[in-house]
C-alpha cells in the first residue's frame, strides 16, 4: 500500500514554525513572569508606615482618607516604598512614609527618607534661573552661547528661554539608555561633548519636545551667570534659604554603593514590561552627575512641598517671576504646550470641577517615580515619591489632593 504524502511541503512547515516561535517565546516569558511575580505587600492594612507627627484635628479625616488610598495603591501597584507630603496654605499638614526603602534589609520608609527625584529636578533648577533673572544676570532672550560659549552655533539660534520651555529642538537621550549614565561630570559643561555636536531636531519655537540635554545647558548657564559651581548655587541659594535640609546632589557613581547617601532609599526598576506588578530588580548602577539640573537631585516629599509653597507664597521669587515661569509656552500655531519654564501645567478634576494644577513629574530611567502637584485655587501642594520607576505617582498625588480639597 502506498504511503500517503504530507499535504504541506517540508519548507512550509519550517517557515510556519519560524513565524510562530517568537510568539510562543513571548507568551512563555509572559506566563513565567506572571507565575513568578510575588506581591511585596499582601495586606494594605499591614503595610509599614511612619510619620513624624500626628495631623492637626482639622486635617485628621482628610489624612486618614488619603492614607487608606495610598496604602491601597501601594499594594495594587506592588511598589516597594512610597512617601507622601501635603501642604496647605503655608504649612505641611501631613507627611508619611509607606513600605520599604530597602527590601533586602526591610528598612521602612520614613518622611525624611531621601529619594532620587529624576526629572522633577527641573522645577528646582527653574527657580535658580528665576532668581538670577531677577538680579539681571540671566536673560531669557539671549542666545545660549552668551552663557555657554562651549555649545556650538546651530542651524538656527537657540535662546535660554527656548531651552527652559523645551521648545529649543535640542536632542535628548532615550530615557533609560544614553551615554551620560555611564559618565561622571564635575561641571555641567563636561556633558556637552556627548551631544553638543548633534544638529537641532527642529526650528526652535515651532515644536515642544522634552529635552534633558536642554536642561544641562540651562544648568551650565546658571553656573556661568552666578560665577559659582552649579551645585553650590542650588545648595546655597535655593535649598538652604528654603529650609530644604534633605535635598542634595545625587553623588552616586558607577562604583559606589546603591545608596551612598545616609537615609537614601534603594532605587528599583520593574523586572518586566515596565510594570512594578511583576516585581522589582535593584536599579542598575547609574551616575546622574552629568545631568546636573535636569535630574541630579535627591529629596523628600516634605522638601518638595516646602519648595512649592515658598514659590506660590512669594517667599522666594517675585510674583511676576513666578507668573513668567509658570505660564505655558505657545507655538506659532497658537497651541499651548502645557509647559512653562521648568513647570508642568495641566487641568485636573477636583470635586467635579476643572482645576488648574502646576508642578513637575519626575522620571527615573524613563519611568515616572515622582509627582509634585500644586493646586493654587485650593492652596494645596502634594508630593508623592516612590523608589521604583513606573510607579504612577501622578495618579496617587491626584487622589491625595482630592481627599484634602474636600
Amino acid at each position: 500500500m502506498e504511503t500517503q504524502k504530507s499535504r504541506f511541503p517540508t519548507w512550509v512547515v519550517w517557515i510556519g514554525a519560524a513565524v510562530l516561535a517568537p510568539f510562543v517565546l513571548v507568551v512563555g516569558v509572559w506566563e513565567y513572569m506572571n507565575a513568578t511575580a510575588t506581591p511585596l505587600h499582601a495586606d494594605a492594612s499591614k503595610v509599614p508606615s511612619a510619620t513624624s507627627a500626628d495631623p492637626s484635628p482639622k486635617w485628621a479625616d482628610a489624612t486618614e482618607n488619603a492614607r487608606q488610598l495610598v496604602r491601597a495603591d501601594l499594594v495594587e501597584r506592588n511598589l516597594p516604598g512610597l512617601s507622601v507630603a501635603v501642604g496647605v496654605g503655608r504649612d505641611i499638614v501631613w507627611a508619611e512614609g509607606f513600605g520599604f526603602a530597602d527590601l533586602d534589609n526591610q528598612v521602612a520608609v520614613k518622611p525624611e527618607t531621601r529619594f532620587r527625584i529624576g526629572t522633577a529636578s527641573k522645577a528646582l533648577t527653574s527657580a535658580a534661573a528665576g532668581l538670577l533673572m531677577e538680579k539681571g544676570r540671566l536673560d531669557l532672550d539671549k542666545e545660549i552661547q552668551t552663557y555657554v560659549p562651549e555649545f556650538p552655533k546651530k542651524q538656527w539660534p537657540v535662546t535660554l528661554g527656548q531651552l527652559m520651555g523645551q521648545v529649543a529642538g535640542v536632542p535628548t537621550d532615550s530615557g533609560d539608555e544614553g551615554p551620560l549614565f555611564g559618565q561622571h561630570c564635575t561641571r555641567p559643561v563636561d556633558a556637552l561633548e556627548f551631544f553638543a555636536g548633534d544638529p537641532l531636531w527642529f526650528e526652535p519655537g515651532t515644536r515642544y519636545r522634552n529635552s534633558s540635554y536642554g536642561w544641562i545647558l540651562v544648568s551650565a548657564a546658571i553656573e556661568a551667570a552666578a560665577a559659582e559651581p552649579f551645585m553650590s548655587v542650588m545648595t546655597k541659594r535655593v535649598f538652604e534659604p528654603l529650609g530644604m535640609k534633605d535635598t542634595l546632589p545625587d553623588i552616586a557613581t558607577l562604583d559606589s554603593a546603591p545608596a551612598p547617601v545616609p537615609g537614601q532609599a534603594i532605587s528599583y526598576f520593574p523586572r518586566f514590561a515596565a510594570d512594578p506588578g511583576y516585581g522589582p530588580d535593584p536599579m542598575r548602577p547609574i551616575d546622574h552627575t552629568c545631568y546636573a539640573g535636569a535630574s541630579a537631585f535627591l529629596s523628600t516629599p516634605s522638601d518638595l512641598v516646602r519648595f512649592a509653597l515658598a514659590i506660590r507664597n512669594g517667599k522666594f521669587l517675585k510674583p511676576e517671576t513666578v507668573q513668567l515661569l509658570q505660564t505655558s509656552q505657545r507655538l506659532p500655531t497658537g497651541e499651548e504646550t502645557g509647559y512653562g519654564l521648568g513647570w508642568d501645567l495641566e487641568t485636573v478634576t477636583i470635586s467635579g470641577k476643572p482645576t488648574a494644577a502646576v508642578g513637575h513629574n519626575g522620571a527615573l530611567l524613563g519611568g515616572m517615580a515622582v509627582s509634585l502637584m500644586a493646586l493654587p485655587e485650593h492652596g494645596i501642594v502634594v508630593a508623592v515619591v516612590s523608589n521604583i520607576s513606573y510607579a504612577g505617582p501622578d495618579t496617587i498625588a491626584l487622589k491625595v489632593a482630592r481627599a484634602f480639597a474636600k
